[in-house]
């Protein structure tokens, strides 16, 4: 038995050998057909990178960061707009949301603009400002700017550019899809209030608190913005936050509504995440069947944003996985630039 499998290892040894050195030999002293594999459009995953950028305009001037996964080649790829929410960082809106995991394995860009305490002390983005509500003025500029810089820097799908955001940022994406229909496809809010919700600060508090806006109205468009039917929104909201009330979450979906200019079926879905959150899920389709709103209700559920890691803040490991739902629902829409 032991001379057997002696002779099965020597056996097994010597081929492996001679593999190992016709691979060798197949590329001695042949330096092109290294080259060439090198230059070979490889996509390895697991080795995005996370880089720092910074944009300026006559608005100012903003700090961000881009996830570039590691499937980045010639293909343009979607790109989505990241808002963190008040007293949020980029990589702290990345820890916890997970989305650049997310967008590793889908092959996405992520766009994370930096809000700074020179703004504002409490790095919210001030979406309650009014020079901060219209299309290229304030932060919507800068925002829509950095978006267009990078769009223009790697190679982007100009049919899929996103935005979404948490609290604060959740209102500022209200904002952008309002602003620029010509730019984003789709708009996600999470934990936020519609456009125009407040004009000040303490109509912010008021539409904050109660849930009943001082007044809602959409942000300017002129300059050239493209009108649309409807902009496809998807809403996540807790009905116990005590800091965004949840009805302006349904004012996001009605404003998106009111604007839609054909009748919409609806249906209602209800779930229950394993050791974790109840929710209802509210659909809302065009004649088509293509579905256009969609909104989530956490039952129990505070200000956090919905999954994700705990290592970030503000979020709400219980689920439902936002971060999921909104790239999902995203990646349905395409913008129709021949309009």
């Amino acid at each position: 038995m032991k001379g057997r499998l002696g002779r099965f290892l020597d056996t097994t040894g010597r081929r492996l050998g001679e593999l190992l050195e016709s691979i060798r030999s197949r590329f001695k002293n042949k330096g092109a057909g290294v080259a060439a594999v090198a230059d070979a459009p490889v996509r390895p995953r697991g080795l995005g990178q996370f880089l720092e950028g910074d944009y300026s305009n006559a608005a100012g001037h903003r700090a961000y960061k881009l996830y570039v996964p590691g499937g980045y080649g010639d293909a343009p790829l979607p790109l989505l707009v990241m808002l963190h929410g008040c007293g949020q960082t980029p990589d702290d809106f990345a820890v916890g949301t997970g989305m650049n995991e997310l967008a590793e394995q889908q092959d996405c860009l992520v766009l994370y603009p930096a809000q700074p305490v020179s703004a504002n002390r409490s790095r919210c983005w001030n979406w309650f400002s009014p020079g901060d509500q219209q299309r290229d003025q304030g932060e919507p500029s800068l925002i829509a700017g950095m978006t267009r810089q990078v769009m223009a820097d790697y190679g982007t799908d100009p049919q899929r550019v996103y935005i979404a955001g948490l609290s604060a940022g959740g209102a500022a994406a209200a904002i952008m899809g309002m602003a620029y229909p010509d730019l984003y496809a789709a708009i996600g809010v999470h934990s936020g209030l519609a456009c125009g919700a407040a004009n000040g600060m303490f109509s912010a508090f008021m539409a904050m608190r109660s849930g009943r806006p001082l007044v809602v109205r959409a942000a300017g468009r002129d300059g050239g913005a493209r009108a649309r039917d409807i902009m496809p929104t998807i809403v996540f909201h807790g009905d116990r936050d005590t800091t965004v009330h949840p009805a302006n979450g349904d004012r996001v979906i009605a404003q998106s509504k009111d604007s839609a200019g054909m009748p919409l079926r609806m249906e209602r879905f209800t779930g229950q995440v394993p050791d974790g959150h109840a929710w209802s899920r509210i659909l809302y389709s065009d004649p088509a069947g293509r579905t256009v709103l969609e909104q989530w209700i956490i039952h129990g559920a505070g200000h956090a944003w919905s999954g994700g890691c705990a290592k970030g803040s503000y979020i709400d490991p219980r689920g439902p996985d936002a971060t999921r739902e909104m790239l999902q629902f995203f990646l349905r829409h395409r913008q129709s630039l021949g309009d």
